[in-house]
Parts: C-alpha cells; sequence; structure tokens
C-alpha cells in the first residue's frame, strides 16, 4: 500500500478524522481503547504522521507561534500586542512570524512545528480554507482569528476559530449608506480568494444592494490589489484614482478597511472632491487612527482587544486540557463619524 493519508486512516478505522489526530498527538479528550485501536491499526498500515513523534517529546517547552497574513495592516497591531501580554502573564514565550501574501500560512505552520518547541499557534489573518489532511498534521492546538468564513463541511472539532460575521457586518453598513440616500455605492475590494475577508465584505455589499432593489453596477467594483499587502492606504489611493478615472457617477465609497479608506479619502481630496459633501466615505475595521484624520471615519468597528484575549484564553485552555475546540462569533458596531452624509440635493 503507498502512503495512507489520514483521511484514509480514519475510513479504516471507522472514526473522525479528528479523533485520528487526537488518538496520534495522545490528547486526553479520546477513549482508551478507541485510541489504542487507531494506534494499531496506524501501526499495521504504515501511517506515520510528520514530526509526531518528535513534537511529543517536546512538550516541556512553553511557548506560542502568532503567524500573521497581513502584518503590515494596523488592525493587528493591537491584537499582537495583547496576544504578547497574555503570553508574558502565562510565563509563555512568542514567535511572531509574518506569512506572505503567497504563502500558505499551515504550510509556515508545519514549518516552525519542526523548527520551534511550540505548544501552540495562532492564525491572524489569512484563509480557514485549508485541507483537512493539512490540518489534521498539525501537532499542537491552534485557533484560526478574525481569518475569514469557516467552511461548513469542516470537522468542527479538528480546530477552533474567532471571527466576526464579515458579511453580515459588511451589509449593516452599505445599508446605512442606503439609509442616508445613497444608491451609487462603489466600493474598494482588497481580494478575491473564495471566503476570504475581503469576499465575505465584498459579499455584504451585494446583499445590501439586492435587499433595497438596487442593481449591483460592476463598475462600481474596484480592486485595490495592487500590491502583496492589500490592505494598504497607497492601495486605497490607487484604487480610488482609478474609479475617479472612470468618470462614473457614484455618492458613496465603502472601502473593505480603513487602511483602505483613508488612502480613499486622500485622492478625493487631491481631486477638490469634498468629504461628506460631495462623496461619502466608509470603512471598516475600527482603527484608533481614524478618529484623528479630518473628517473622522465612520466605520465598523470590530471589538479587537475582547477578540485578542479571548484567542489567548481559548488557546490556552486548549493546551491545558480545560477545553475542546470552539467557535465563537462577534457583531460589530457602526461608529458614525465625520467622513459620511446625507447625498446633497442639487
Amino acid at each position: 500500500m503507498g502512503e495512507v493519508t489520514i483521511k484514509e486512516l480514519a475510513k479504516i478505522c471507522g472514526v473522525g478524522v479528528s479523533t485520528i489526530s487526537r488518538a496520534i498527538n495522545n490528547h486526553p479528550d479520546i477513549n482508551l481503547e478507541t485510541k489504542e485501536m487507531v494506534l494499531q491499526k496506524a501501526k499495521e498500515v504504515g501511517y506515520v504522521p510528520n514530526n509526531s513523534a518528535r513534537n511529543l517529546k517536546r512538550t516541556d517547552s512553553k511557548s506560542v507561534a502568532v503567524l500573521v497574513k497581513g502584518i503590515t495592516n494596523p488592525f493587528f497591531t493591537e491584537m499582537i500586542k495583547i496576544i504578547e501580554i497574555e503570553c508574558k502573564s502565562r510565563r509563555y514565550s512568542m514567535y511572531l512570524q509574518h506569512v506572505d501574501s503567497e504563502e500558505n500560512e499551515v504550510d509556515v505552520a508545519q514549518e516552525m512545528i519542526k523548527e520551534k518547541r511550540l505548544r501552540g499557534i495562532v492564525f491572524l489573518g489569512g484563509l480557514y480554507a485549508h485541507s483537512e489532511d493539512k490540518l489534521a498534521k498539525l501537532t499542537v492546538p491552534y485557533v484560526f482569528s478574525t481569518a475569514g468564513m469557516i467552511p461548513q463541511n469542516y470537522d468542527q472539532q479538528l480546530y477552533s476559530s474567532i471571527t466576526i460575521n464579515d458579511r453580515k457586518e459588511s451589509c449593516r453598513m452599505v445599508e446605512y449608506l442606503i439609509g442616508l440616500g445613497h444608491k451609487r455605492i462603489a466600493i474598494i475590494v482588497a481580494d478575491h480568494e473564495e471566503e476570504s475577508i475581503g469576499m465575505l465584505r465584498l459579499k455584504g455589499y451585494m446583499d445590501a444592494l439586492k435587499k433595497h432593489d438596487i442593481e449591483l453596477d460592476e463598475e462600481l467594483i474596484i480592486s485595490a490589489d495592487f500590491d502583496k499587502e492589500n490592505f494598504t492606504m497607497k492601495n486605497g489611493y490607487r484604487a480610488m484614482n482609478k474609479l475617479l478615472s472612470k468618470k462614473i457617477e457614484f455618492t458613496a465609497v465603502y472601502a473593505v478597511s480603513d487602511t483602505l479608506a483613508i488612502g480613499a479619502m486622500r485622492a478625493l481630496h487631491d481631486a477638490n472632491l469634498s468629504v461628506p459633501e460631495q462623496v461619502s466615505v466608509a470603512g471598516y475595521d475600527g482603527l484608533d487612527m481614524i478618529s484623528y484624520i479630518v473628517p473622522s471615519i465612520t466605520t465598523i468597528k470590530q471589538p479587537t482587544e475582547k477578540m485578542a484575549h479571548d484567542t489567548m484564553n481559548l488557546l490556552f485552555d486548549i493546551i491545558t486540557g480545560n477545553t475542546s475546540p470552539q467557535h465563537i462569533r462577534y457583531d460589530g458596531e457602526i461608529l458614525v463619524n465625520e467622513s459620511t452624509g446625507p447625498v446633497r440635493k442639487e
């Protein structure tokens, strides 16, 4: 027989992938009889997960890794600071690892497990869309935080997640603009990967238009994917100029991050368009800096501090065996500031 995958072993044993993972990784939350059966079958078919034996010997270490996709995004700055404080309070060391946009964060995590003595991993940004085979080979507990949508067909006992309902909150923001009388609403999006944060926020925009019987105009959807780091002020500036060059009518712009919104506002200023008198601008995230920009930016505020604390509490509870994987989803809050207003009557 060729190399046996974890899914094939699960089928042979008549159990789920998560049960195989718990047995192989010596997790306390598994029936002893089941564990012995799985280990025996694994031996018989020659299933050997990468680095499992090596990492089981490393349980004396007290360190976690934080893998960040989009480390230049100011949204992650506060979260990383809180995560570091939480680690120090428990006498854990923290490895901070930047993941490039074209890299697969789970592949990076597997390499870090080989090199470092880790007890847990936090994924910030990126995607949930990884194969269960690949996820099951991560031999330490991990939490996906602020990383897009959970695929419905996943074994939710295999991993944990902390997230906001990006699609719903995005819909709320666009509905707020519609409530001010705007119908020609442009959107600046940052990526197009299925179930990514940017795509979910775009879908929320479409949901709001459909709900209010406003026809979708593809010309008003502007991509800000000029650089590897999509969620930047520079990309917001470029995207806004791209929209202005089309010379089409719009009265509001919704950028799927505050950083994109800041760049867009600068481009409007350079084009001698006033905000919000001529164009309303809205963002998403709730960064502190938007309160100090003139005009201050209307946004969806994510509960950043709570999400960071809950991420670490959940990770450490799983590490110590006090809980099983969980999935926590939060609501955002619309912060109405100076950058949005009603459609101007001609």
